[in-house]
């Protein structure tokens, strides 16, 4: 097992090694997205994120249990208990049942991210189907004098868990100057402290999604789900828990006080964040019209996008950024990882075509130990890229017959690329199932060998231009000619 991971954690603002509590086990939480609209890229750019680490975090050797929620009721608009419930508002807008709303989000998620070829979670809960597990978790945490009802409407108390326990411990922020900047409770406000939220609100008659509890016809605040259902899936202690950052300072700093004021627990031991997106240098969001779909940077339907991009394309870009950093989208940018991820998978279709020998200039060995290391470096994927084209310049090398390889260190070359680029990064040759192509090419060979046999030298070489105009490069050799992508 790999016991060399070190990993950023957010809670003390410094990478530390990774020792799970039970080890070879490692039970990983990851909030999941609010399914009332279609999944956009920071989502996205996120779980591509976490699949990295799962997939990692399995080859390292360990048994992970992932748990990704879906948010599919309790989110109001507003992070301070105000505004409509966003599947309400948009049920209204598409004459659909709230219900209708989350089951095609759901699916267009499921469908965006399969795309992406992400694995599955372990366990994807919803927030709906654990109604009574919240319901018992706010009882315990009113029990232990954390929460208090105000007319069927329950709050988190933050003044007294802070007597207590460090509310601001994920983010390092002043209290005090978390209040000053709080506006003050109006005279209709219930709350009794401007920072408590809403563990369970009360429903108004017309509310469609709401279920009978201790305290009347309600639904969840939205920060309880991921606090019960992580308690129930990995217990009230477990190893990782993550996120976009934007959920950092109020989300997540609320899952901890609502975990701590029931089970007395810091619930994970580490906590991780992905880094916003940028688009040409400005935040992307839909208020600056700059924000684009998954799908809208498929086709390059969008009037910033002067072409789309495959979705291997745009995840090899994602990757090629650290998770913590900032991500900046342009055409230049995504141009210049289309045509890395297509020089990246363009040696790899060669690797069958290699011819061994009995001498060997390389060693597979001392790379794949500097991709581990890559990985082990709070999973430093675009160092890992960078090492991963070094077995890209091995492959042409070995092909232009410009340098020896064996037949064990091929087979050890063929492992690295299995393991890094399909089975860690979770990349995938667009054209790989494109038998049709592979059979066409082959007859197109034969017509020009034939006509290098006839000496028709001019058929042969208008073929051989051809497709190199097409992108197709030939190669003769001793055993005949072979074909790969320029």
């Amino acid at each position: 097992m790999n016991t060399g991971l070190q990993l950023y954690n957010t809670l003390s603002r410094k990478k530390e090694l990774f020792q799970p509590l039970n080890a070879p086990n490692v039970g990983m939480y990851v909030c999941g997205p609010t399914v009332y609209s279609d999944v956009h890229l920071g989502n996205c750019r996120t779980f591509i994120s976490f699949d990295l680490i799962f997939r990692y975090l399995k080859y390292a050797g360990y048994k992970v249990r992932y748990v990704r929620n879906i948010t599919d009721a309790g989110h109001l608009e507003g992070d301070r208990d105000e505004g409509d419930d966003k599947f309400a508002k948009r049920a209204k807008l598409e004459q659909l049942e709230p219900m209708e709303i989350v089951q095609k989000y759901t699916l267009g998620f499921h469908d965006v991210l399969r795309m992406f070829n992400t694995q599955p979670p372990s366990i994807e809960p919803t927030a709906t189907g654990h109604i009574i597990e919240q319901i018992e978790m706010i009882k315990v945490i009113m029990a232990n004098g954390y929460g208090y009802e105000v007319d069927g409407n329950v709050y988190f108390d933050v003044e007294k868990y802070s007597k207590e326990y460090n509310y601001t411990i994920l983010t390092n922020r002043n209290l005090e100057d978390m209040l000053n900047n709080t506006r003050e409770l109006g005279g209709q406000d219930e709350k009794r402290g401007r920072l408590d939220f809403a563990l369970w609100i009360k429903a108004k008659p017309e509310t469609l999604m709401q279920w009978q509890s201790p305290w009347g016809m309600g639904f969840p605040g939205w920060h309880i789900e991921c606090s019960a259902m992580s308690a129930k899936y990995l217990g009230a202690e477990f190893d990782i828990h993550g996120g976009g950052m934007d959920l950092a300072a109020t989300h997540h700093t609320n899952e901890i006080a609502q975990s701590e004021a029931c089970s007395h627990k810091q619930p994970a031991r580490y906590w991780m964040h992905t880094n916003m997106l940028t688009v040409n240098g400005t935040r992307m969001s839909k208020s600056a019209g700059n924000g684009f779909l998954p799908l809208e940077l498929f086709t390059g339907d969008h009037p910033l996008l002067k072409k789309g991009y495959s979705p291997m394309t745009v995840k090899f870009f994602m990757l090629q950024a650290h998770y913590r950093s900032t991500l900046d989208f342009s055409n230049d940018a995504l141009d210049a990882s289309e045509k890395g991820f297509r020089r990246l998978m363009s040696a790899i279709g060669l690797l069958d075509k290699l011819s061994v020998s009995e001498q060997n200039d390389f060693d597979i060995d001392a790379l794949k130990e500097k991709c581990i290391n890559a990985m082990n470096d709070d999973f430093n994927s675009p160092i890992l890229v960078a090492e991963l084209f070094e077995a890209v310049r091995i492959i042409n090398t070995v092909y232009d017959g410009k340098g020896k390889i064996s037949a064990e260190e091929l087979e050890k070359l063929k492992q690295l690329i299995n393991d890094f680029v399909f089975d860690i990064l979770g990349l995938k040759d667009e054209d790989a199932g494109s038998n049709d192509l592979n059979g066409v090419l082959d007859m197109v060979i034969n017509l020009r060998t034939e006509a290098k046999a006839n000496k028709d030298y001019a058929t042969s070489d208008r073929i051989r231009i051809g497709l190199q105009e097409l992108g197709i490069q030939l190669k003769d050799g001793k055993e005949g000619t072979t074909w790969s992508k320029a």
